[in-house]
């Protein structure tokens, strides 16, 4: 640890709040607390005891995962650890035993390596939910199905998938049962599952402004054509979905492996934009705007 990172540490502790937050989180051990019991336990608001957890987990002090609808927090013993290190390894012209050696007298830990898996929730949209954003949740809910939760709506759903796109995943060998076409009105209601991430696969949502999914969503648009619009005989377009569906494939896979637990939300946002924009190779040849 050096001198910005434990100063980052001890100004996200100088908060009367957050100090209390992370002390009880101490005291109930690795298993954490949901952000509502925290709320309650602080005597404040949920929604600033969710702006001190996120100024902690920024600071490396607390670590989220998410267990069904409930975000789950936890104190980051580790980091404590280096803290606790970088304060006393020039205790007595640089003889720390001589403070007491603090971190030889605690007891281990586990690694983190076996700490919570964050388990993230990603929502698909296109205008009738009854192809792309099919084809994503099912490519993400293969992909990484114990980190990533996928879901898909439309702002306008068809009455059911394009057949040719639920034909096509079930001869890759993806699970179909679970897909239908609905609309994201599903997503807005109190009872549905809270958003990580929504990303959005058509340039323009036929006008439709994109509903607000809460402000801890990152969003971000990967514009591809839309299979309908597809030209040529039954063979051109079964190679075109073949097209469409690789690189699906390749932006989740990327987006899959981004290193989440290092990175800030804006360099988050950022890495999506960047796989928006990369090459969509059926685009010139379908026509689709």
């Amino acid at each position: 640890m050096d001198e910005i990172a434990a100063a980052r540490i001890m100004g996200a502790l100088a908060q009367e709040h957050r100090l209390a937050a992370v002390r009880l989180l101490l005291a109930v051990g690795p298993t954490g607390l949901p952000a509502t019991a925290i709320a309650e336990h602080l005597g404040i608001a949920p929604s600033t005891t969710s702006f001190h957890l996120h100024a902690l987990e920024e600071a490396g002090l607390v670590q989220s995962t998410r267990h069904g609808r409930q975000i789950i927090y936890a104190a980051r013993l580790l980091a404590l650890r280096d803290l606790l290190a970088f304060l006393t390894e020039t205790c007595c012209l640089n003889r720390p035993e001589l403070c007491g050696d603090l971190l030889a007298m605690l007891p281990q830990v586990p690694e983190e390596t076996q700490a919570m898996t964050p388990a993230f929730n990603v929502l698909f949209l296109c205008t009738r939910n009854s192809a792309r954003s099919l084809m994503a949740e099912a490519i993400l809910s293969a992909v990484a199905p114990a980190r990533f939760r996928a879901y898909s709506a439309g702002s306008e759903a068809a009455a059911r998938p394009m057949a040719e796109v639920v034909e096509k995943l079930r001869a890759l060998g993806h699970d179909v049962s679970g897909l239908r076409s609905k609309s994201w009105d599903e997503f807005l209601r109190p009872e549905a599952p809270r958003m990580d991430f929504v990303i959005a696969l058509c340039d323009v949502l036929e006008g439709k402004s994109c509903p607000d999914f809460a402000a801890t969503a990152v969003t971000a648009a990967w514009p591809l054509p839309d299979p309908a619009k597809f030209r040529g005989d039954a063979a051109e377009k079964s190679a075109l979905l073949n097209e469409l569906y690789a690189g699906l494939h390749r932006r989740i896979s990327i987006f899959t492996s981004l290193p989440f637990a290092s990175l800030d939300r804006l360099a988050v946002r950022k890495r999506l934009d960047e796989l928006g924009a990369g090459p969509a190779g059926v685009m010139a040849r379908t026509g689709a705007r």
